[in-house]
Formats: structure tokens, sequence, C-alpha cells
């Protein structure tokens, strides 16, 4: 055997984690970053991020190199104006270019600079492991050194919902556009040698709309932040509140569809939803909530931190995830976690997490959604057994470090292929 290869399969990795945009609160993405980087190094493995920002906020002992970008989705200033010596740089002219006309480019411009940066530094890994970027760049590194890719969900999904929930010719055409780096990302998950993927959902759907082998996949399941989710025993829940984690005007969030079923719940029963984060100002959201006359009954946190999140959870009797699909539903998991009973769709992988522990309904169904909050909200008993339920698979089935042993495993197999 090699020498190099056999002491790959027992002494510790180096791995180059790498993020194109990873929000450590909210999103998948960046919640995925954070703890598998902690969770890999707390193997004993040498783990370093190569981000994009937000800053993700990690461990101390993972290492960290944030790339200079032109960051034009920050919240705080979205879409500025570049200066013109920013501009002097083709990458970011590109990416400028890109976004005057509608377009994503931040994973095919991180990608580039991702390899602008190895070979200046001309840093190497023992595998390199890239987090839905799936750029052209990420995929040029597969020929110096091991290179796999976690696929949360297919994006084909986010786009035929943006289109599917317009009338309007012309934002289904902006939508088109937005989504337009998802042929690249279809080009470069064929040629990698392996993918990783949170759910067997996720797996079989990305292999149909990718047009990918589902041999190609490693499907290892997310693991739930114990340290900031958990139950709080001494706050009492009040019977009427409904929490939800989602306030984005995202049609793949559902939340339009939990309001239709909040006016009808009102006309049975007072009740209150309470809302983390803030819709957009003056879209679908906001303007529906106005339509609806829901205003009295909904609150909308904003960003909090995690020490009001989980408390939010513990004053709530009854956690709904709404969305029509989701890859994995990190929602589901936390308020599990929480010790919260959860009402959630079967939309893509959301019953592989909730398993037999929350009370599932079709997705878009806003009916069946509004009876079943009704008929937790009046059985007590119910809702202790599913919060008891999805507790204990929580624990037993979904921790960082069940996700970080799985991966390791599968890092050693895509090294000893590529060798």
């Amino acid at each position: 055997m090699n020498p190099k290869l056999k002491s790959h399969l027992k002494t510790k990795l180096k791995i180059g984690l790498i993020s194109y945009r990873s929000n450590p609160h909210c999103g998948g993405q960046g919640v995925y970053v954070r703890h598998l980087s902690r969770a890999l190094s707390d193997l004993g493995h040498d783990v370093e991020v190569i981000a994009g920002p937000p800053d993700p906020q990690l461990e101390e002992n993972v290492g960290l190199t944030m790339l200079d970008t032109l960051d034009l989705y920050n919240p705080d200033n979205p879409f500025r104006t570049p200066q013109l010596r920013e501009l002097k740089d083709p990458v970011n002219f590109l990416e400028w270019l890109d976004v005057s006309t509608m377009g994503y480019p931040e994973p095919f411009t991180f990608g580039m600079r991702v390899k602008r940066h190895l070979k200046q530094t001309n840093k190497t890994y023992d595998i390199i492991h890239d987090n839905q970027c799936l750029s052209y760049g990420i995929l040029s590194l597969a020929k110096r050194m091991p290179v796999t890719a976690t696929i949360h969900h297919p994006m084909t999904v986010d786009r035929r919902l943006a289109v599917q929930s317009t009338r309007s010719f012309i934002k289904k055409v902006k939508a088109l556009r937005w989504y337009s780096f998802i042929g690249m990302q279809k080009r470069v998950a064929r040629k990698l040698p392996s993918i990783i993927t949170v759910s067997d959902s996720s797996k079989k759907d990305i292999a149909k709309e990718f047009n990918i082998c589902e041999s190609k996949f490693t499907t290892i399941p997310i693991g739930i932040d114990l340290h900031n989710f958990f139950p709080i025993e001494s706050i009492k829940k009040d019977p009427s509140r409904i929490i939800v984690t989602n306030s984005a005007d995202t049609p793949l969030k559902g939340l339009y569809h939990l309001l239709f079923a909040l006016k009808g719940v009102l006309k049975k029963r007072p009740v209150k939803l309470i809302v983390i984060g803030t819709p957009k100002k003056n879209g679908g959201i906001e303007n529906l909530v106005k339509k609806l006359d829901l205003s009295c009954a909904i609150h909308f946190t904003g960003r909090i931190d995690h020490e009001q999140f989980v408390k939010e959870y513990a004053k709530s009797s009854l956690a709904v995830v709404p969305s029509l699909y989701e890859g994995f539903g990190l929602p589901v998991g936390e308020a599990m976690a929480c010790r919260v009973p959860v009402i959630c769709t079967t939309g893509g992988a959301l019953p592989e997490v909730a398993g037999d522990a929350a009370k599932l309904i079709p997705p878009g169904d806003a009916k069946a959604l509004e009876t079943a909050i009704l008929e937790l909200l009046e059985d007590t008993a119910q809702r202790e057994a599913l919060a008891q339920k999805g507790y204990e698979r929580v624990l037993s089935e979904f921790t960082w470090e069940k996700t970080a042993i799985k991966t390791v495993s599968t890092y050693r197999k895509i090294i000893r292929d590529y060798h």
C-alpha cells in the first residue's frame, strides 16, 4: 500500500471546508459549516474553513480563512455599488456585472477566489469538502487533491416553486435568471466522484434533478446543536402560543399557507403566532398579514440571539414547520430538542427527521394545517407524548458527533479511491 495513503487511513486528516456564504445562525448551510467543523476538530482532525462573509463564528480550535469579496448580499448594505478600485479585480468585476443583470454569481466567483487563494498560498489538504458551492473553481482542485461536496437539496426545487408562485411574466424571468447558476452546479456535481447529502429524500431528488446515479451519494444526517437547543422546564408554556422559525417570503418555506391556517384557527379559538425573524418590507408575507387582518395575532421577533431563541421555544405549546420542501429540516430537530411538539409537512426530508414524533400533514394544505393545530392545542396529552418522543429521537439519532464520525469515514473512502 502507498505509505502516504496508509498514513491517511490511520492518522488525523487535514480538511479544507469550503463555504461561500454561511450565516452561522440561520440557513442549513451556515449551521452545517459551523457545527461540522467543530465536531471534526473535536475528533482530533485539523480543520480549516475557507469562507466568504458573514463571519461563520467558528470555535477556537477550527482554522478560518476569510476571503475578500464584494459582499453584495450583505443585509445591512445590499447590492451596493462597488468602488472603482474594487472592480480592478477581474473576479470582482465579473461578480458585479452578473449581479447588475439580476444573476446570483457568488457560487461561481467564490470558487474562482478559492482556486486563486490556494494557488497563491500553495496550500494542500488531505481532502477538500465543498459546502454546496459546486463551482468550476472547486472542481479544478480535484486534479491536485481529493474533493467531495455536500448538496443539501436540489436548488431546482427552489427555482420551480419561485416560478410557480407568481403570475407575472417579468418575475418568472427574474427568477429564472437568479437561479441560472444551477446549470453550473449540475455540471460540476456530475463530475465529482463522490457526493455527501443529508437525507435519503435529498439523495433521490438530487439524483433525479441533476441526472446523477444514486450510487455516487452517501447520506449523512445533520446533527442538532444540543448546546443551544434544550428544554427549559422553569418557563411556563402558554397554551395558545405557536412558534414558527421562518419569516422569509420564500415560497419554499410555506409561511404563506400557515397564515391562511392561522386565519381559520382564530375563528375557533384565540392563538398567538410567534415568527422568528422579520419579513421583507412590503413583501408578500407582510402584505398577506395586512390582507388577512392578522397583525394582532402575530409577533415577528426580529433578529434574536440563541438565549432568547430557546426561551421563545420554551414558552410555546406548539412548533409548526410548514415548508413545502426541505433537504433536511433543522427547525424540526431544534424544536424537538427543546421538547416542543411539532407539526410539519411531508415535504422532502421532513418525515425522515420527524419519524413518528411529529404530526405530519401534506405540504401546501392550509386546511389540514388548521385542523392539526386545533387538534393539538386542544389535546394536552397528545402534545406531551409528541414532545417526549421528539426529544428522545433527537438525542438518539441527530448528534453532531455522529455526523462527524460518519463524515470522516466517508472522507477516508474518498481518499483511498483517489489514490
